[in-house]
């Protein structure tokens, strides 16, 4: 009979045959993979291209200028020779004849060379016969006009060569040359600084020169269409500009009269109007270098004239001018734009000079941390620098800062009023120290100054944009710096303000209590509008104020904590009910928390109420549902304090300090595994059995006396006898590794003594049969083991 297969048969059959299918096709997929990789390497092996042979290293163009160059060189080094050596073999006839007739020669031949055009080899002869026009002027002095001045004669020298150089590089046949016109104008630098030099001008005279030859090298560099020329006159004008620039500059700072100053405005001014005159092919560079030197040209006279202490405000004054050009109609935007960035730089400079003041006032406070509560100084300069001097001709630094402010204010741009807030405030803090002015009134406008802050940064809006100002905003300063805040810009400056009237107020005792309760009020006021910043600053005056009460009533440190205790608890209420600003308040109280741990280091009956206290705090913080796990952290706190009392108390035994902790712990863990049946044993009892149970089995193996072992043991045989008979891991092995090591402690005279009493080599003759015994039942004990691993891994 035929069999006929059941159904599930037939289809194990069929899946069967449907994987060897599926095994032969990827077989057959991975050969013909590998067939159409090795055909395609041999086939672009065969067509792989031959590489072409390397060409020249050297183009003919280039060999040909290298060559031109090394034999140009070298004709110029026999010129040179024959002029500076052999000149004297040959008569004044041979001499003029030999030099002219190759002067002439060199001149001439680049004129039939161009017509050739051979451009190269003309640009080298000619190149040539410039350098021997040199050498027939060197000859002319030498041998007709010996007796002539040298820096005369180079002068008008120069002034020839130029003028020479000049008509033979217009010539038609070589106006193709780029050589001579770019040497005539190096040549043209020379003649007017050589003849300074010659008539024995002095730095007026010599710094003249070096203008005048910037502004005719300027209006070359205007006129100029070939790049060489450009090039040589950018080069020059910069120079020679600079030379006469350095040098006017000098003679400005050095002038005592009005005299000596106006002549140094005047070539200031003229090198301005050169750099003014540049602008038609360099705006962005030569505007701004033309603003500041009318700057420094206009404030020459006045700071002759003026004290010392006003140099800085009449340059500052000439700066501000300069936006005048903004109101001028007609003026070119690149003027407009090159004269703001000048007076930005010189309003930069002055603030910069402004600050130093500043950086003496507001450090200077931190003087009186030293010595608190020494006495009223007499005056606010007094108590700003302490045993510094103070800073000279600073007086009008307020003034200064003041003004720049004053600009910024009517910027228009963003960052502008910001930054107008931010020099104000430091003006303002200036002026008392600079007025000497009485030390009360010195702390009262400290306040005034915070009290203001704090009031614009609550009323004052977030943006430039909201105040209607961003639409006069110049197109200069469009996007060029983002925008700032200013309401944060003027909350730090009410925090820093308040910082230093506090430091200041610490040289009276009522100084100090007046300034940190008005300060505490102040921000506690602030901070129903802006309780992210205004909280925490009152929480940290108000733990300043109770550190100073206590230090006021005489009050020892541990005392005073008890104080500031106060302050943890007002934030822990401020911060349910301040919900946006709960982060900030909390960590403001945190810090004054361990402000009080700290007074009460050197008390351990007060650390330990301290840290009992602050575990309160906490514990009524983790009431809320988002601060669950601050309870940890009471926890911590109040089994510290315990174990501070019990130090206190004298107690020496680790199971008075683990205890505590332990038992909880283990009534925490039983809790858990009730309702998460399937919490591991070592999270739910580990930490609380080891706390206990690790400590005390060090003092045990320290103990000499036989109570606190037999009590470890008992506890730990207990403790292993309920882990094995609720199958739970870790109490079993710590109770039974407990155990073992506390009658190993027990056993350990007895052993020592069962040691001395056998023979040395009795030791080693236990352990090989040991390592026999073992090595013949291998097997047998890697069963054991995993037997007990498997018991072991199915407890919980």
């Amino acid at each position: 009979m035929t069999h006929i297969p059941s159904p599930a048969e037939e289809l194990r059959l069929i899946d069967t045959e449907l994987r060897q299918l599926d095994a032969r096709r990827s077989q057959l997929l991975a050969r013909r993979g590998w067939l159409l990789a090795t055909m395609d390497a041999a086939r672009s092996k065969a067509q792989a291209p031959v590489p072409p042979p390397s060409g020249p290293e050297a183009t003919p163009p280039r060999v040909q200028n290298v060559l031109l160059i090394l034999g140009g060189t070298l004709l110029t080094v026999a010129a040179l020779a024959f002029t500076l050596v052999g000149w004297g073999h040959l008569g004044i006839v041979g001499r003029s004849a030999v030099l002219g007739l190759i002067t002439v020669a060199a001149l001439a031949v680049p004129l039939v060379l161009t017509a050739r055009g051979l451009r190269s080899t003309a640009e080298a002869v000619a190149g040539i016969g410039l350098v021997l026009t040199v050498l027939d002027a060197y000859a002319l002095h030498e041998v007709a006009l010996s007796g002539v001045d040298g820096l005369g004669f180079s002068a008008a020298g120069a002034a020839v060569l130029a003028v020479v150089w000049t008509a033979y590089g217009l010539l038609p046949g070589t106006a193709e040359l780029r050589l001579p016109l770019p040497s005539a104008l190096a040549a043209a630098q020379l003649p007017l600084p050589l003849w300074a030099l010659a008539a024995d001008a002095d730095a007026f005279g010599f710094a003249a020169a070096l203008l005048a030859t910037a502004g005719f090298t300027t209006a070359v560099a205007l006129r100029a269409a070939r790049r060489p020329v450009l090039l040589t006159a950018v080069v020059g004008a910069c120079g020679m500009g600079a030379g006469g620039v350095l040098t006017a500059g000098a003679l400005s700072v050095a002038a005592t009269g009005p005299s000596a100053a106006a002549r140094a405005a005047a070539l200031l001014v003229l090198a301005s109007a050169i750099a003014l005159a540049a602008a038609r092919r360099a705006s962005a560079v030569t505007v701004p270098v033309a603003g500041l030197l009318l700057v420094a040209a206009l404030g020459s006279v006045p700071r002759v004239l003026l004290p010392t202490v006003w140099t800085v405000p009449v340059y500052l004054v000439c700066g501000l001018a300069l936006l005048a050009v903004w109101r001028v109609p007609g003026v070119p935007e690149g003027v407009r734009k090159g004269f703001a960035v000048a007076s930005g730089v010189v309003q930069a400079v002055a603030v910069v000079w402004a600050a130093q003041l500043l950086a003496v006032v507001l450090p200077g406070a931190l003087a009186q941390v030293a010595s608190p509560w020494s006495g009223v100084p007499s005056d606010m300069r007094a108590a700003v620098t302490g045993e510094l001097p103070w800073v000279t001709h600073m007086e009008t630094a307020p003034l200064v800062l003041a003004a720049v402010a004053a600009v910024l204010a009517f910027a228009g741009h963003p960052w502008a009023r910001p930054a107008a807030l931010v020099l104000g405030w430091a003006a303002a803090l200036m002026v008392p120290p600079v007025l000497e002015l009485p030390y009360v009134v010195g702390l009262l406008t400290g306040l005034g100054v915070t009290v203001l802050a704090v009031l614009g940064a609550l009323v004052v809006p977030g943006t430039a944009e909201e105040s209607g100002s961003a639409a006069e905003e110049p197109s200069f300063f469009k996007g060029t710096v983002p925008a700032v805040p200013t309401p944060l810009v003027l909350a730090a400056l009410a925090a820093l303000t308040s910082v230093h009237v506090a430091l200041l107020a610490l040289a009276s005792r009522s100084a100090t209590l007046a300034v940190l309760t008005a300060l505490t009020l102040l921000f506690a006021a602030a901070a129903w509008r802006a309780p992210h910043l205004a909280a925490p600053a009152a929480l940290a005056y108000a733990t300043a104020l109770t550190c100073a009460i206590g230090a006021a009533a005489g009050w020892e440190p541990q005392y005073t904590a008890l104080l500031v205790l106060t302050v943890p608890v007002a934030a822990a209420l401020l911060a349910a009910r301040l919900p946006r600003a709960a982060l900030p308040v909390e960590v403001t109280g945190a810090a004054a928390a361990l402000l009080a741990i700290g007074l009460t280091v050197l008390d351990p009956p007060m650390l330990a109420l301290v840290l009992a206290l602050c575990g309160v705090i906490t514990a009524g913080t983790a009431i809320r549902p988002d601060r669950r796990a601050v309870g940890y952290a009471s926890a911590v706190l109040f089994v510290l304090a315990t174990w501070v009392r019990l130090a206190a108390w004298e107690v020496d035994m680790p199971e008075a300090y683990t205890l505590p902790v332990s038992i909880p712990a283990l009534l925490v863990g039983a809790l858990r595994r009730r309702r998460v049946p399937e919490t591991s044993s070592w999270v739910a009892y580990g930490p609380g059995l080891a706390t206990t149970l690790l400590p005390s089995l060090v003092a045990a193996w320290a103990d000499p006396h036989w109570t606190r072992p037999l009590l470890l043991g008992l506890a730990a045989l207990s403790i292993t006898l309920l882990g094995g008979g609720h199958q739970l891991q870790a109490p079993l092995l710590l109770g039974g590794a407990v155990l073992a090591l506390d009658a190993l402690h027990e056993l350990a005279p007895y052993i020592v003594q069962v040691t001395d009493a056998l023979p040395r080599w009795a030791l080693p003759a236990l352990a090989g049969l040991l390592l026999l015994a073992l090595g013949a039942t291998y097997e047998q004990r890697i069963r054991d083991v995993r037997r007990v691993r498997d018991a072991l891994g199915r407890m919980s």
